[in-house]
């Protein structure tokens, strides 16, 4: 049986409302992934949810919903209230959905993801607002569900990194800059020009991954890359 679940995040981001409404709405991945929405109620979500999804509040800069169903009383619904303070703006985010059998994995996954995708959010807008990426993402093999994350984090120079320590990054590209994010699960660096993100959902079981959100034209490598790079990592096969 399904179990519904809900994942709050709350936090200050340092831009203007308008900023952040743009970001979530119309650069996705700047600091996410791609996803588009049609601006008004009633609108198209694309790429968020595998089959779409509608729009169902567009209020600018104060509040947005967007939901998506499926069979069996699924459904995957995310709310953005905006409030503007003295530092910035506050952002409410709620995420409501339906989990499957293996829900406490699921849960578990989704609060960890959650933390690290609006860190990446406050960061983008913090550093880069307006300012549109490319996104690249990568997955190891499949046999990196054991030990995966820490391979990653050693093989590219960064695997003792603290949150504030400057560190060159060896991928397919060399990555100058400084840890915004650590934690047993997931490494952030932010450079003048990139995101770089490393999953390690080795912790759930599933295949290590990695995404750059490239502010310079192609200086964050190809999916290819760090695709081919990754495989590196882990040898030709499982246990190398």
């Amino acid at each position: 049986m399904g179990r519904a679940i809900e994942v709050t995040w709350d936090g200050v981001l340092a831009g203007s409302p308008e900023q952040v409404w743009d970001a979530f709405t119309n650069r996705t991945r700047s600091w996410l992934w791609q996803s588009t929405y049609e601006p008004r109620r009633g609108g198209a979500e694309r790429g968020l949810t595998a089959n779409g999804g509608t729009v169902l509040e567009w209020d600018p800069a104060r509040r947005f919903v967007t939901r998506a169903e499926g069979g069996r009383g699924w459904f995957n619904q995310l709310d953005y209230d905006l409030e503007p303070v003295r530092t910035g703006t506050r952002l409410h985010y709620t995420h409501r959905t339906v989990l499957g059998d293996d829900h406490e994995v699921q849960l578990d996954s989704c609060l960890h993801h959650t933390k690290f995708y609006y860190h990446s959010l406050t960061e983008y807008v913090r550093c880069f607002a307006g300012r549109d990426a490319t996104y690249v993402s990568a997955q190891a093999p499949g046999y990196s569900t054991e030990g995966g994350f820490d391979a990653v984090c050693h093989a590219l120079g960064a695997g003792n990194a603290a949150v504030g320590e400057q560190v060159v990054a060896n991928g397919p590209v060399t990555l100058a800059g400084v840890v915004d994010y650590r934690t047993d699960r997931f490494l952030g660096i932010r450079t003048d020009s990139a995101l770089f993100r490393v999953y390690g959902r080795d912790a759930w079981g599933w295949p290590v991954a990695a995404a750059v959100h490239d502010f310079a034209a192609g200086a964050g490598g190809t999916e290819e890359d760090w695709t081919t790079w990754l495989a590196g990592v882990f040898g030709s096969g499982e246990g190398a």
